[in-house]
Protein backbone atom coordinates (compact mmCIF):
# COMPACT_ATOMS: atom_id res chain seq x y z
CA UNK A 1 0.00 0.00 0.00
CA UNK A 2 1.42 3.06 -0.87
CA UNK A 3 1.31 6.27 1.16
CA UNK A 4 0.08 9.54 -0.10
CA UNK A 5 2.99 11.88 -0.34
CA UNK A 6 2.75 15.21 -1.88
CA UNK A 7 6.57 16.97 -2.88
CA UNK A 8 6.57 20.75 -3.75
CA UNK A 9 9.89 22.27 -5.13
CA UNK A 10 11.25 25.76 -4.02
CA UNK A 11 14.23 27.63 -5.16
CA UNK A 12 16.90 28.49 -2.70
CA UNK A 13 19.07 31.40 -2.65
CA UNK A 14 21.85 28.99 -3.97
CA UNK A 15 21.12 28.52 -8.24
CA UNK A 16 22.97 25.15 -7.34
CA UNK A 17 20.41 23.65 -5.14
CA UNK A 18 16.72 23.15 -4.88
CA UNK A 19 14.75 22.07 -1.98
CA UNK A 20 12.09 19.56 -2.34
CA UNK A 21 9.72 19.53 0.64
CA UNK A 22 7.16 16.85 1.45
CA UNK A 23 4.05 16.56 3.89
CA UNK A 24 5.53 14.04 5.38
CA UNK A 25 8.33 13.71 8.00
CA UNK A 26 11.44 12.31 6.88
CA UNK A 27 13.98 13.19 10.35
CA UNK A 28 13.15 13.90 13.77
CA UNK A 29 12.85 17.65 14.17
CA UNK A 30 16.22 19.46 14.00
CA UNK A 31 17.98 16.74 12.80
CA UNK A 32 19.80 17.32 9.40
CA UNK A 33 22.08 15.07 7.81
CA UNK A 34 24.22 15.78 4.56
CA UNK A 35 26.35 14.09 1.93
CA UNK A 36 28.91 14.89 -0.58
CA UNK A 37 28.94 11.23 -2.43
CA UNK A 38 28.09 8.19 -2.21
CA UNK A 39 30.62 6.86 -0.80
CA UNK A 40 29.56 9.46 2.06
CA UNK A 41 26.04 8.14 1.89
CA UNK A 42 26.55 3.65 1.89
CA UNK A 43 25.31 2.60 5.28
CA UNK A 44 23.25 5.38 6.22
CA UNK A 45 21.22 7.00 3.54
CA UNK A 46 19.56 4.36 0.64
CA UNK A 47 17.79 7.36 -0.29
CA UNK A 48 21.04 9.80 -0.75
CA UNK A 49 22.51 6.53 -2.04
CA UNK A 50 19.90 6.19 -5.02
CA UNK A 51 20.13 9.48 -5.78
CA UNK A 52 24.24 10.14 -6.43
CA UNK A 53 23.61 7.69 -9.08
CA UNK A 54 21.94 10.32 -11.28
CA UNK A 55 25.10 11.85 -12.63
CA UNK A 56 23.60 15.23 -11.97
CA UNK A 57 23.60 15.52 -8.31
CA UNK A 58 25.96 16.13 -6.83
CA UNK A 59 25.13 16.69 -3.10
CA UNK A 60 22.08 15.39 -0.77
CA UNK A 61 21.09 17.60 2.37
CA UNK A 62 18.13 15.88 4.43
CA UNK A 63 16.30 17.88 7.13
CA UNK A 64 13.09 17.35 8.83
CA UNK A 65 10.40 17.81 6.20
CA UNK A 66 12.70 18.31 3.09
CA UNK A 67 15.46 17.28 0.85
CA UNK A 68 18.29 20.05 -0.81
CA UNK A 69 19.69 18.33 -3.33
CA UNK A 70 22.76 19.97 -4.85
CA UNK A 71 23.12 19.72 -9.28
CA UNK A 72 26.17 19.89 -11.13
CA UNK A 73 26.33 22.47 -13.18
CA UNK A 74 25.64 20.92 -16.72
CA UNK A 75 22.33 20.69 -16.42
CA UNK A 76 19.28 23.42 -15.97
CA UNK A 77 16.82 22.88 -13.26
CA UNK A 78 14.27 22.80 -16.21
CA UNK A 79 15.72 19.36 -17.34
CA UNK A 80 15.67 17.75 -14.10
CA UNK A 81 13.38 18.68 -11.28
CA UNK A 82 10.15 16.75 -12.62
CA UNK A 83 12.35 13.88 -12.17
CA UNK A 84 13.81 14.45 -9.36
CA UNK A 85 10.44 15.07 -7.65
CA UNK A 86 8.92 12.10 -9.09
CA UNK A 87 11.98 10.34 -7.56
CA UNK A 88 11.16 11.43 -4.43
CA UNK A 89 7.72 11.07 -4.60
CA UNK A 90 7.89 7.58 -5.18
CA UNK A 91 10.73 6.52 -2.79
CA UNK A 92 9.04 8.06 -0.07
CA UNK A 93 4.99 6.30 -1.11
CA UNK A 94 6.87 3.04 -1.12
CA UNK A 95 7.62 3.64 2.43
CA UNK A 96 11.89 2.87 1.81
CA UNK A 97 14.03 4.18 3.87
CA UNK A 98 15.54 7.96 3.93
CA UNK A 99 17.87 7.25 6.95
CA UNK A 100 18.75 4.12 8.42
CA UNK A 101 21.80 5.70 10.34
CA UNK A 102 22.69 8.85 11.54
CA UNK A 103 26.51 9.40 10.85
CA UNK A 104 28.34 11.11 13.37
CA UNK A 105 28.16 14.38 14.09
CA UNK A 106 32.17 14.69 14.02
CA UNK A 107 32.71 15.60 10.58
CA UNK A 108 34.93 13.93 8.44
CA UNK A 109 38.87 15.12 9.20
CA UNK A 110 39.86 14.79 5.85
CA UNK A 111 38.17 17.10 2.54
CA UNK A 112 38.99 17.94 -0.60
CA UNK A 113 40.33 21.32 0.79
CA UNK A 114 42.76 20.01 3.01
CA UNK A 115 44.07 17.47 5.51
CA UNK A 116 44.06 19.23 8.15
CA UNK A 117 41.93 17.48 11.37
CA UNK A 118 39.38 19.71 12.18
CA UNK A 119 40.13 22.41 14.76
CA UNK A 120 38.26 21.55 18.07
CA UNK A 121 37.14 24.36 20.12
CA UNK A 122 36.88 24.91 24.01
CA UNK A 123 33.85 25.41 25.70
CA UNK A 124 33.25 28.87 26.53
CA UNK A 125 30.75 30.43 28.68
CA UNK A 126 28.71 31.92 25.83
CA UNK A 127 28.23 28.53 24.07
CA UNK A 128 24.69 28.10 25.51
CA UNK A 129 23.48 31.69 24.71
CA UNK A 130 25.07 31.68 21.19
CA UNK A 131 23.34 28.42 20.66
CA UNK A 132 19.82 29.62 21.61
CA UNK A 133 20.50 32.70 19.23
CA UNK A 134 20.99 30.75 16.55
CA UNK A 135 18.08 28.40 17.20
CA UNK A 136 15.56 30.89 17.57
CA UNK A 137 16.85 33.43 14.89
CA UNK A 138 18.79 31.52 12.58
CA UNK A 139 17.80 28.15 11.98
CA UNK A 140 14.17 28.97 11.13
CA UNK A 141 15.42 31.45 8.28
CA UNK A 142 18.46 29.44 7.35
CA UNK A 143 15.61 26.18 6.70
CA UNK A 144 13.22 28.12 4.92
CA UNK A 145 16.00 28.58 2.13
CA UNK A 146 17.16 24.55 2.39
CA UNK A 147 19.90 24.35 4.89
CA UNK A 148 20.99 24.42 8.29
CA UNK A 149 23.86 25.77 10.26
CA UNK A 150 25.48 24.31 13.23
CA UNK A 151 27.77 26.00 16.07
CA UNK A 152 31.00 24.90 15.95
CA UNK A 153 32.65 26.99 18.56
CA UNK A 154 33.52 29.91 20.18
CA UNK A 155 37.23 31.48 20.67
CA UNK A 156 38.28 34.98 21.55
CA UNK A 157 35.41 36.75 19.99
CA UNK A 158 34.92 34.93 16.88
CA UNK A 159 32.41 32.59 16.63
CA UNK A 160 33.01 29.58 14.18
CA UNK A 161 29.65 27.74 12.45
CA UNK A 162 28.87 25.18 10.20
CA UNK A 163 27.01 26.00 6.86
CA UNK A 164 24.59 23.18 5.45
CA UNK A 165 22.43 22.19 2.47
CA UNK A 166 21.79 24.90 0.33
CA UNK A 167 23.75 27.76 2.39
CA UNK A 168 27.16 25.56 1.96
CA UNK A 169 28.59 27.43 -1.32
CA UNK A 170 25.87 29.82 -2.05
CA UNK A 171 26.87 33.41 -3.02
CA UNK A 172 24.66 35.02 -0.86
CA UNK A 173 26.18 33.33 1.94
CA UNK A 174 28.53 35.44 3.09
CA UNK A 175 26.29 38.34 3.15
CA UNK A 176 23.66 36.00 5.55
CA UNK A 177 26.54 35.66 7.72
CA UNK A 178 28.04 38.85 8.05
CA UNK A 179 25.12 40.88 7.66
CA UNK A 180 22.49 38.66 9.66
CA UNK A 181 23.96 36.44 11.89
CA UNK A 182 27.05 38.49 12.37
CA UNK A 183 25.09 42.06 13.53
CA UNK A 184 22.25 39.40 15.53
CA UNK A 185 25.14 37.98 17.60
CA UNK A 186 26.60 40.99 18.30
CA UNK A 187 23.53 42.93 19.26
CA UNK A 188 22.53 40.48 22.33
CA UNK A 189 26.17 39.58 22.86
CA UNK A 190 28.67 41.97 22.96
CA UNK A 191 31.61 39.99 23.36
CA UNK A 192 31.00 38.85 19.34
CA UNK A 193 33.76 40.25 17.36
CA UNK A 194 32.96 38.12 14.15
CA UNK A 195 31.08 35.20 12.54
CA UNK A 196 32.99 32.67 10.15
CA UNK A 197 32.18 29.59 8.66
CA UNK A 198 34.55 26.44 9.05
CA UNK A 199 33.67 25.30 5.15
CA UNK A 200 34.23 28.63 3.31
Amino acid sequence: MKIPVTIYTEMTPNPATMKFVSNKHLLGTGDSVEFNSKAEAKGFSPLAEELFNLPFVQGVFIASNFITITKTDNLSWDFITMELREFIKEWIADGKDVLIAMPSKLPPVSNEKSDQPQKVYAPSEYDQAIKDLLKEYVEPAVANDGGAIDFRGYDNGVVTVLLKGSCAGCPSSTATLKGGIESLLKQHLPEVKEVVAENE
